[in-house]
């Protein structure tokens, strides 16, 4: 119970400092500091920088299975117990009617909505910051709007659990294009190295917070499920393992 305690609040606490840096950024446009650098390389680094996140981003969607076995689903010992279900996984998600909201199928394909929206959102940026970092693309006076925009994208995003399908697929894509025009819009704004590198380190954070939060539904779904299967069996068991090992250090 503790450690579900403990998750809790470390999801809390990352949620709370991810919308506590989209009210920066809109801080930041709303007030950008009157000091600019004039540093050529500047936004050549920072679109480097951004670009390898979206290029991890794509891999990690392109290759779930690899991610899936770092993850919390795991696969079950092969003799099941009486009326336990052997479950496959396809990608990262189970192949169970509870993660239909999950995935979408693309003809004989059986796709995560979420990650098919991160890797599209993630090439199409990868082509905005060619244009904009390395290409002298600008947006001038619409550098605020931009940076709204960006905002409620990111919104949009974070609150994506709600939602099924090609919905979904959507939303996380706008999650993506939302954390490039924040960076392009401040960048413009500001045009600070120093900014700019929070921006980079903040768009990671979100990036957790966002995983994090997908997570955090992944095993609601498999709890609220009555069906037994390996996985949901395989999940409790860890943790009532990992409740026994802190129960142990505290008596120690």
């Amino acid at each position: 119970m503790r450690q579900g305690t403990n998750l809790n609040f470390i999801l809390i606490f990352t949620v709370t400092v991810s919308l506590f840096g989209l009210f920066t950024s809109l801080i930041l446009a709303l007030y950008p500091p009157t000091i600019q650098e004039n540093i050529s390389w500047r936004k050549p680094l920072i679109g480097l920088a951004f670009s390898l996140i979206c290029v991890l981003g794509i891999f990690a969607a392109f290759f779930p299975r690899r991610c899936s076995e770092v993850s919390h689903f795991r696969k079950g010992k092969k003799n099941l117990a009486a009326g336990e279900a052997s479950v496959a996984l396809k990608g990262h998600h189970p192949d169970c009617g509870e993660f239909s909201a999950h995935v979408i199928h693309v003809s004989e394909h059986r796709l995560c909505a979420a990650c098919t929206g991160l890797s599209f959102g993630a090439f199409v940026v990868l082509i905005g910051s060619a244009f904009y970092f390395f290409g002298g693309w600008q947006v001038d006076e619409m550098s605020f709007l931009v940076v709204v925009i960006g905002v409620v994208g990111m919104l949009l995003g974070f609150l994506q659990l709600k939602s099924r399908g090609f919905i979904r697929l959507s939303l996380n894509t706008l999650f993506v294009l939302g954390a490039f025009l924040i960076l392009v819009g401040i960048d413009e704004l500001v045009q600070s190295l120093f900014v700019d590198l929070f921006l980079i380190v903040l768009i990671a954070f979100w990036l957790m917070t966002r995983i994090m939060l997908s997570q955090w539904d992944h095993s609601r779904t498999c709890q609220n499920c009555e069906s037994p299967c390996e996985i949901r069996t395989s999940k409790k068991k860890r943790l009532v393992s990992a409740a026994q090992s802190i129960n142990g250090a505290n008596k120690n």
